[in-house]
């Protein structure tokens, strides 16, 4: 054991028990997303639908989105522990969520959802981008980080959906040419907008197909 594990245990990053950086426990409260759910954009339900309240109406850059675990209390302990105090290592624990959750997908290359270039700066690292390298290790399909922020975007947190959308149209291209399916990859699915953004970036780059794989999606 090392002086540091002595000094400074490790701890559950959802209840902060020492241990391990995601207890057993935790891990198993998770809420997991498993069918029915809306074909498109993966909103759970009582019976499978193809189109949702949520997406119905919408034009959608991308094929499907699925998520692994339901973005509850517990999901936001371990997303903020991974974004906002710096425990990279949390990106393996999301991978074994998602691969435990959601079938591989058929696709040829994963693409993190790039960062805003403040925050990245700050932080150091973007998750999408730590979640895409673990899942090419589980998965055996390439990640390519090749979406670009165009522009910085005001803090989401307590917007409108209609005002998500607004936020992050257009901020986002993609350098280098892309395959014809193609998946992005992201912590969080709140409305769909940022998906959408990256998606269509994808589609301008050659992409015909594009799915959405995120850790947590908001449940309404």
């Amino acid at each position: 054991m090392r002086a540091l594990d002595l000094l400074l245990p490790e701890r559950c990053v959802a209840c902060e028990l020492p241990g391990r950086a995601l207890c057993a426990e935790c891990r198993r409260a998770f809420t997991r997303l498993a069918p029915p759910v809306c074909a498109r954009c993966g909103s759970p339900g009582s019976w499978p639908v193809r189109r949702c309240a949520e997406c119905a109406g919408r034009r959608l850059a991308f094929l499907e989105a699925r998520s692994a675990i339901v973005y509850d209390g517990r999901a936001r302990a371990f997303v903020r522990g991974w974004k906002e105090r710096g425990r990279r290592g949390l990106a393996r624990e999301a991978a074994l969520l998602v691969a435990e959750t959601i079938p591989k997908p058929p696709s040829t290359c994963l693409v993190p959802v790039p960062g805003d270039p403040e925050r990245a700066r700050e932080r150091g690292d973007v998750p999408a981008r730590g979640l895409a390298r673990e899942l090419e290790s589980i998965w055996s399909i390439p990640a390519r980080d090749v979406l670009e922020r165009v522009r910085s975007l005001p803090r989401q947190r307590g917007l409108s959906l209609g005002e998500r959308r607004r936020n992050v149209r257009g901020s986002v291209v993609a350098r280098g040419a892309l395959g014809v399916d193609v998946c992005v990859v992201d912590d969080v699915y709140t409305s769909g907008a940022t998906a959408d953004a990256c998606a269509a970036a994808c589609r301008r780059s050659g992409a015909r197909r594009v799915r959405v794989v995120t850790l947590a999606r908001a449940v309404r």
